[in-house]
């Protein structure tokens, strides 16, 4: 029997995905692709190679929810996300997302 080997260190399965997305972070606001998903984290692929605060907001436009976390890992335009708080950015959203929404609704969501 075959076993193939994997680098892949998630506890989690991933989904892929192919989402628009927008990291937001103080004094950063860029579009983005999210390649793949899982419950505590998402990858996600840069317009540019851009260095990133330890922290962001990673927005899926379409469904309009904001996943904050930690940047874990970034390599050239790809970067990864430990995934810390997540909210619907439709509506109220609490203090943290607010820069998140309003940069969502920029972006055409409603």
């Amino acid at each position: 029997m075959l076993f193939r080997k994997t680098d892949d260190r998630r506890s989690e399965p991933r989904r892929l995905s192919n989402a628009r997305g927008l990291v937001v972070a103080p004094g950063l606001e860029l579009g983005c692709a999210i390649v793949d998903e899982s419950p505590g984290g998402l990858r996600f692929r840069l317009q540019r190679d851009v260095p990133l605060p330890e922290v962001v907001v990673v927005v899926n436009v379409a469904e309009g929810v904001a996943r904050e976390g930690r940047v874990a890992w970034k390599k050239g335009h790809e970067a990864g996300l430990k995934v810390t708080h997540t909210s619907r950015v439709s509506g109220l959203v609490p203090q943290r997302f607010a820069a998140a929404r309003d940069a969502w609704l920029r972006a055409g969501g409603r």
